[in-house]
């Protein structure tokens, strides 16, 4: 079993679908109202913090395009990282991906499809009890027990479809991706029109929300958070070598796709700020605005919706999940790579990674639900694990656009210079953005991720598979 490799099963529209579905989908809908609240309802503000967040992820995405069209391996960023910088570093941005990256945003994830479910659910059927734990004003809050099970309900329905059905999982992908856009795309058109018409989205430039501590850097607090709402594109990497003829189709995937993104972001954006006011809007997310301005029975529809469309983007983390510990195992690296790097005969999924990626979205599940949800753990080490694990990732990526232009000579001044430095420095924005905005958590947070990542040196060494 062991000698089996994976096959060129995807085409080009499912890695472009990979890369849209993976990033478009909870970020969105969830992000939208943080930016608000960390820009004081300043309109203008939070469009210029989704506008700087999509360019750094175009940044990134034309300096790895270029990279897809040279190295064609196992996984994208792991390869680039290799040739760039080396193997050790390759290694340890593997080891960071598989045990931090993946499993944090995965579970984040399972938890929004599982809020936003019972959303549709409240919203149909107002009177549906719900056992839910409440604050000290008696409010409820986001840590229903129905919740919590769905939360694991989605988690280990994902991990399935994955491990036994590849293909299968490959279709739901681009079947949620269309199914995401349509309350984005709608919400553009309509909710601008609309806003346009009554004048709320003129009034909403110019009136800010109250209530909300704007203090420090509003601008880098928001697109920090921006940044879950663009991060996901790289792990469309993670599929290199099942993409039929990815030297082309992963570049192209890569770069449609982050267009489009970024396109469907800042009219989304501007869409809800026609529905609603930034009051509300801050308040109480968007749901108010899609009601307002498709009625109660078209804005629930919406509602299930986005659900489903979170549902898609946790499906296309969970792929790169449990692609993890494989992508080291293929090398010879990590714990038992003998086991890992095993490719099920039958299903032509790997099994035995993605067993290990479900025990790590549990290991980070409880974290999160701990410290993010309930709350019971108030410190320390407590942070963010929807926002500052992706700034890690843009801070590992910076000596790997370093490396490529030292190295790769051959190359033209565009390809070599040009879009490195520019992902470069996009790069270094968002880490600064991040110690800016963060402060004290991306102390604690250093102190985790540093102790994980001497546990994957022990590893590092290559064996024999």
């Amino acid at each position: 079993m062991g000698e089996e490799k994976l096959i060129k099963k995807y085409g080009l529209m499912t890695a472009i679908c990979m890369v849209v579905g993976i990033v478009i989908g909870s970020g969105v809908f969830f992000k939208a109202q943080t930016v608000l609240q960390k820009t004081g309802g300043n309109m203008p503000l939070g469009i210029v913090a989704w506008v700087i967040g999509g360019l750094i992820m175009l940044g990134c995405v034309l300096a790895f395009g270029a990279m897809a069209q040279k190295y064609e391996r196992v996984n994208g960023v792991v390869d680039y990282a290799e040739e760039a910088v080396g193997s050790k570093y390759a290694y340890m941005i593997g080891w960071f991906l598989t045990t931090i990256y993946y499993p944090t945003l995965t579970v984040a994830l399972a938890w929004l499809s599982a809020r936003y479910t019972l959303v549709f659910i409240k919203s149909v059927a107002p009177d549906f009890p719900l056992l839910a734990l409440r604050d000290a004003a008696g409010a409820e809050t986001v840590m229903g027990t129905e919740c919590m099970v769905l939360m694991m309900l989605f988690l280990v329905a994902s991990f399935a479809l994955n491990v036994l059905s590849p293909k299968l999982a490959g279709k739901f992908q681009v079947s949620t991706t269309f199914i995401k856009l349509v309350p984005l795309c709608l919400m553009a058109v309509v909710g601008i029109i609309y806003g346009l018409v009554n004048g709320t989205l003129a009034n909403n430039f110019t009136t800010e929300a109250v209530g909300y501590d704007t203090g420090g850097n509003p601008l880098f607090a928001a697109v920090c958070s921006t940044a879950f709402a663009y991060e996901g594109w790289i792990i469309a990497t993670s599929i290199n070598a099942e993409i039929k003829d990815s030297k082309k189709n992963l570049p192209r995937a890569l770069i449609i796709g982050g267009l489009i993104i970024m396109a469907i972001y800042i009219f989304y954006y501007i869409g809800v700020a026609g529905g609603e006011s930034n009051q509300s809007l801050a308040d109480n997310g968007a749901t108010t605005a899609f009601i307002n301005v498709f009625g109660k029975v078209f804005g629930n529809v919406l509602n299930l919706f986005i659900a489903i469309s979170c549902m898609g983007t946790m499906n296309g983390l969970m792929l790169g999940c449990s692609r993890g510990m494989y992508s080291l195992a293929a090398r010879g690296e990590g714990p038992k790579p003998k086991i890992f790097s095993q490719v099920d005969r039958e299903t032509n999924s790997v099994a035995n990674s993605s067993v290990a990626a479900l025990v790590f979205c549990a290991l980070w599940g409880v974290y999160f639900v701990l410290s993010n949800l309930a709350g019971t753990w108030s410190g320390p080490f407590v942070f963010d694990p929807t926002e500052i694990p992706i700034i890690t990732i843009y801070a590992l990526y910076i000596p790997i656009f370093i490396g490529w232009m030292i190295k790769e000579k051959q190359e033209s001044f565009t390809r070599r210079f040009l879009f490195p430095a520019i992902a470069l420095v996009g790069s270094a924005f968002m880490v600064t953005a991040c110690v800016v905005s963060h402060k004290m958590a991306c102390v604690w947070y250093l102190i985790v991720f540093a102790v994980i990542m001497a546990i994957g040196a022990i590893f590092m060494k290559k064996k024999e598979i």
